[in-house]
């Protein structure tokens, strides 16, 4: 695998855009925002052929698998119970259209590394949470989307003496931070051998090792890192630029095609929801990203 320096192609230009812009704009992304959009549940569901779907019926409602320490994306408010994020907004879409309501709904948080492990036991029918698309996973499980694109990314100590990075490499000698299992962090480990690791089960355990001094930088997805700084930007800092390109999908058993298929159409015809949702979410930050199209089913 080649290294991969930062990308200028058109297909990410918006992704870079959202990450400097929201990056500068000091608005928070994690508990507060706009208003999400009220889903309106579909009646007389009737997916044949999906055994994930016909669980989900049998059990009452689906348990989904969710990030909870993710500002703006996936995120569990402790005081209040309450769960908000881009990404919690597209799991609740997913669900009203199979014909569930809000209290039908578990969610279950899954760490990166067991994430896949947790589809293919069926411990969770659908997994919708910052999971990139790669050749790797898809052995294993299946794909629904892509829902969003952004790339990986780099966040700082306000004060570091990184905060002007043009190549990963620029961190060789350097302790870097991710969650285990993360794309990220295998970019790293498998093309920058000179930058050191420290891996934990969720980010935030990497954002405070940064502000101790621990660790000198968090690598993750920039629409991640984005969330973290707008919470603390006087001492959080986002490095400008994407270093890849990753793409959201909804992680689904593999097999299940009706159950994607029927994903995928939500996602293409489903009018102006992506967007409101977006909106009210990680659009927060005042910048706009269109909605990606889905993937081809193979």
């Amino acid at each position: 695998m080649r290294k991969i320096r930062n990308i200028a192609a058109a297909g990410i230009a918006a992704s870079a855009l959202f990450a400097l812009t929201a990056c500068n704009s000091g608005s928070p992304t994690g508990e507060t925002g706009g208003e999400a959009p009220e889903q309106e549940v579909a009646e007389d569901v009737a997916l044949e052929g999906s055994p994930t779907y016909d669980a989900m019926v049998e059990r009452g409602g689906p348990v989904i698998g969710v990030k909870e320490d993710q500002p703006g994306l996936g995120y569990l408010d402790v005081t209040t119970g309450d769960r908000s994020g881009f990404d919690i907004e597209i799991a609740r879409w997913i669900a009203a259209s199979l014909g569930f309501e809000e209290g039908d709904i578990s969610y279950e948080p899954i760490a990166s590394a067991n994430r896949e492990q947790a589809l293919v036991n069926g411990d969770i029918d659908y997994y919708v949470g910052t999971y990139s698309i790669t050749d790797q996973r898809k052995e294993q499980i299946d794909f629904a989307g892509p829902y969003f694109e952004t790339g990986q990314g780099f966040l700082v100590s306000a004060d570091s003496e990184m905060t002007e990075v043009s190549d990963v490499s620029d961190f060789n000698g350097m302790t870097v931070c991710s969650a285990t299992g993360s794309t990220p962090i295998q970019n790293i480990k498998e093309n920058y051998p000179e930058i050191k690791t420290e891996e934990y089960d969720i980010y935030s355990q990497c954002v405070e090792d940064v502000l101790s001094g621990k660790v000198d930088a968090v690598t993750t997805d920039a629409a991640i890192l984005i969330g973290y700084a707008a919470q603390d930007p006087d001492n959080l800092k986002v490095l400008d630029g994407l270093f890849t390109e990753e793409r959201y999908g909804v992680g689904i058993p593999k097999g299940d095609t009706a159950l994607l298929e029927h994903i995928n159409t939500l996602f293409t015809d489903g009018g102006d929801t992506w967007q409101e949702i977006f909106d009210s979410t990680l659009g927060q930050a005042g910048i706009e990203i269109d909605q990606p199209a889905v993937d081809p089913v193979e």
